[in-house]
């Protein structure tokens, strides 16, 4: 048994689309992160790395910002993956061309729909702004591509508004709409309603761009499946603007463990990936970040340890293995003979059971006065139980 988990969640009748598409933006959301800028070459390898995982789309940038950009692109593209890639741009005939030049095999592009947007970043009309819309759109599916249409702050545009802009976008042919919850405001009942209102309306596929200004986005992206949309966007460790974006491994391991919905990915992949977003973005994945967080499976409490040693999934709601995870048991104010014992047998050292108690009395004493129970400090207080046992 590699997981276990809370039987109640089988006594909810749930419906989600039979095909789901998850695409991932580290490269392109995520890289909007303060601070981030990720070079042509360390792209490539984010893209390898999703690619082994069996992404099914990977927007890979947003090629307009810079020349650079269109390398890295240009750059994904080149590497023949398995992933479709795919790319930002604005309603705008010059962002789709230099999309097109990077032999893309889709784009995204988008228009804020708000009226909040529109009073404060444009000075057009609704109509006007329609009208760019659908024209970028028809644009791009005339040169053969995949088309996405996004409404940027669609979570807080009027539904009636948002119900015929997506209408229109689906008689100019796009493949796919984008449900924008630009700031993270939408609740999972609101997103399932959204999306259900929206799919009264229209055909096409529908993805969630959630982002966590809440910790709502994984959530979010759930109930919007629940409602009928069939796409998601996701980044590595949920990195992106302010408070990050919809997390990918978070969302496939919920789906695959809590609702039994398992995408076909190679989540073997996951810790690895994680490690090699964290090191190239310089964003650090907080320990106790789920999924991939280095305490997920880390142990301390006597009582846990105990219990852990045991069997695993006392603790752990599925085996670190999993995900190419793996599990550490510390040593520290909390922790019982049994703990310590294991520390010693993997280090191969024998103790009469006075030793081991006196052991785990410096352990706890030594972690008290602040000092972190490394295995230099472990094999420290072990020489010292140890040569007052031979005095």
């Amino acid at each position: 048994m590699k997981y276990f988990v809370s039987p109640y969640n089988d006594s909810v009748d749930l419906k989600f689309p039979k095909d789901i598409t998850i695409y991932d933006t580290t490269m392109r959301d995520g890289e909007q992160t303060p601070g981030v800028c990720l070079r042509p070459s360390e792209k490539l390898q984010i893209a390898r790395k999703l690619d082994e995982l069996g992404i099914h789309q990977i927007e890979a940038g947003f090629p307009i910002v810079s020349e650079e950009e269109q390398r890295a692109v240009k750059g994904i593209v080149d590497e023949d993956l398995d992933a479709q890639i795919i790319c930002l741009s604005r309603t705008k005939k010059e962002d789709i061309d230099v999309a097109l030049d990077c032999d893309v095999d889709g784009i995204i592009t988008f228009m804020a729909t708000s009226d909040l947007h529109l009073k404060h970043k444009f000075n057009m009309t609704r109509e006007e702004v329609l009208n760019m819309c659908m024209g970028a759109v028809e644009y791009a599916k005339d040169h053969g591509v995949f088309v996405a249409f996004s409404a940027e702050d669609a979570t807080r545009t009027d539904l009636n508004v948002l119900k015929d802009t997506y209408k229109r976008a689906e008689e100019y042919g796009v493949d796919r709409i984008h449900i924008a919850d630009t700031v993270g405001a939408l609740s999972p009942q609101g997103a399932e309603y959204l999306v259900r209102e929206i799919r009264k309306e229209i055909k096409t596929g529908i993805a969630m761009h959630c982002h966590n200004d809440f910790g709502l986005a994984v959530a979010n992206t759930i109930s919007g499946f629940l409602g009928g949309a069939n796409a998601a966007s996701t980044t590595v460790n949920g990195i992106g603007e302010r408070a990050g974006n919809t997390s990918l491994e978070e969302l496939v391991m919920s789906l695959r463990i809590i609702y039994g919905l398992d995408l076909g990915f190679n989540i073997k992949h996951f810790y690895e990936l994680s490690r090699l977003v964290e090191k190239l973005t310089g964003v650090s994945v907080p320990d106790n970040k789920a999924i991939v967080g280095r305490n997920v499976f880390r142990h301390e409490s006597g009582i846990h340890v105990d219990a852990v040693i045991e069997e695993p999934l006392t603790y752990e709601p599925f085996l670190p293995e999993l995900i190419g995870h793996h599990r550490k048991i510390v040593l520290g104010k909390h922790s019982g003979c049994r703990a310590v014992k294991a520390k010693l047998d993997a280090c191969g050292i024998e103790v009469t059971n006075d030793e081991l108690c006196k052991i785990v009395d410096q352990v706890k004493k030594s972690r008290e006065k602040g000092k972190y129970i490394n295995d230099e400090l472990f094999n420290e207080i072990v020489r010292s139980v140890r040569s007052m046992a031979d005095l």
